[in-house]
């Protein structure tokens, strides 16, 4: 999925608290927005293994929201936002197809890494390859919560993430038809 597929799903995930604790608004998103960003830091190492926690990440963001209830803070409510949007990432990887910038290239069977069981878990390809129609989709409908709770640059931000995110759909399939050329 694209990284603003994942940024959206995490202030979707938040957004109900943010309306119900205004208060709170900006620190969670702020935190759902860096956790929907920061598993993606391991590109540059083995993507989907090195920082992608799908089953540990799911206690870790749990133990953050607890955290969060019991001392009720800006930094609690971001430091929860950002476990759970990570969490909800790299979790949701696997409804994805694999790592590879391919599309074509997706038959392999390596979604995103388990660390507990010390295995990949499986792509369910319900979204094909990032940038896919389907992720379009899904990352506008997942961007509509942000847009109805939040306000001000949060608002500007997810807008201006929609008409990337849009964009980039139009285009992905015509970088990876020229990805030999970029590589010459």
């Amino acid at each position: 999925m694209m990284a603003t597929t994942h940024v959206f799903a995490g202030l979707a995930v938040v957004a109900p608290v943010a309306y119900a604790v205004p208060e709170l608004a900006t620190p969670l998103a702020v935190g759902a927005v860096l956790g929907g960003l920061l598993p993606d830091i391991d590109l540059v190492f083995e993507h989907r293994r090195t920082f992608h926690f799908p089953v540990i990440g799911a206690p870790a963001a749990v133990a953050a929201i607890g955290a969060a209830l019991l001392v009720p803070s800006n930094a609690t409510a971001a430091v929860a936002a950002c476990f759970v949007a990570a969490w909800l990432h790299a979790a949701s990887d696997a409804l994805g197809d694999g790592p590879e910038f391919d599309p074509a290239t997706g038959d392999g069977d390596r979604a995103v890494y388990d660390h507990v069981h010390d295995r990949w878990l499986r792509p369910r390809r319900w979204v094909r390859y990032d940038g896919a129609p389907e992720d379009g989709v899904l990352a506008v409908a997942l961007a509509v919560p942000a847009l109805v709770v939040f306000e001000g640059w949060i608002v500007s931000v997810v807008a201006a993430g929609v008409v990337i995110s849009i964009g980039y759909v139009l285009v992905r399939r015509r970088l990876v038809a020229r990805l030999p050329e970029w590589l010459e």
